[in-house]
């Protein structure tokens, strides 16, 4: 014969779980604005690439803002490819 009390121990969870940690909640919160803002980067940027590219890339200046305009634009879009799924 088993002894049940009125209250289950399924439904208590351990305290240890119950809280999620500081970092978890604090990227899951910063996920979503995050991914919008990275988006519209990754849109608008390539605007930015026409004037230099019609510039010319002869100048080293030039080259190393488009390769880093480049850059942060394949960054945005990594960060930015799960918005609004």
């Amino acid at each position: 014969m088993s002894n049940h009390s009125p209250l289950s121990n399924d439904s208590l969870a351990p305290s240890g779980t119950e809280t999620e940690p500081h970092g978890s909640r604090l990227t899951s919160s910063l996920k979503r604005p995050l991914q919008f803002c990275c988006f519209w980067i990754a849109i608008a940027l390539p605007f930015v690439h026409v004037p230099l590219l019609a510039h010319g890339l002869g100048d080293l200046s030039v080259t190393i803002a488009f390769l880093s305009l480049l850059v942060v634009n394949v960054v945005a879009l990594y960060v930015g490819h799960g918005y609004n799924q």
